[in-house]
């Protein structure tokens, strides 16, 4: 164990502010089922959402993280 060399981590570059809304929305769309029209109690449910319509969602989901990270 003391015979061990200890490595210096890789420098990190920064994100841009585009890849950390990026991970925003991701996280954020995991962890709340974002879109996707999720099941709802009683008979009358709301259909699926079409791969579209949940594209679209994400996108604006993406465009309101920007605008966050940009203030």
């Amino acid at each position: 164990m003391a015979d061990e060399a200890v490595t210096p981590a890789a420098p990190v570059a920064p994100k841009s502010k585009d890849e950390i809304a990026l991970e925003l929305m991701k996280f954020i769309a995991v962890t709340t089922g974002y879109g996707k029209g999720g099941a709802s109690a009683g008979f009358a449910g709301k259909p699926p959402k079409s791969a579209e319509e949940y594209a679209d969602s994400l996108l604006q989901l993406f465009e309101r993280c920007r605008a966050v990270v940009a203030k």
